[in-house]
């Protein structure tokens, strides 16, 4: 199956980790803020559509982490495969 390659994408293509974590990284905390803001906001005005707000920034945040952890552990696996078998 992956001998008769058409396409002209190489076999060590690796996926852009360091992007993800920069993206993820920034998003998470900014996520979070903004959550916070927007149930501060609910709070003052007393309206409900800044909860649905939070909720829908929470989410986002929570993508962040876990988007986080799977780049982890993937480096972490990545790392392993890189060095040489034990003697």
């Amino acid at each position: 199956m992956w001998g008769n390659r058409s396409g002209t994408e190489p076999r060590t293509a690796r996926s852009p980790l360091g992007l993800r974590a920069i993206l993820s990284g920034v998003t998470l905390p900014l996520a979070m803020a903004v959550g916070v803001a927007f149930i501060v906001a609910g709070n003052s005005t007393g309206a409900g559509i800044w909860y649905a707000e939070a909720a829908v920034a929470f989410a986002v945040a929570l993508i962040a982490a876990t988007d986080l952890m799977v780049i982890r552990h993937r480096a972490r696996r990545r790392s392993h495969q890189d060095q040489p078998p034990p003697p």
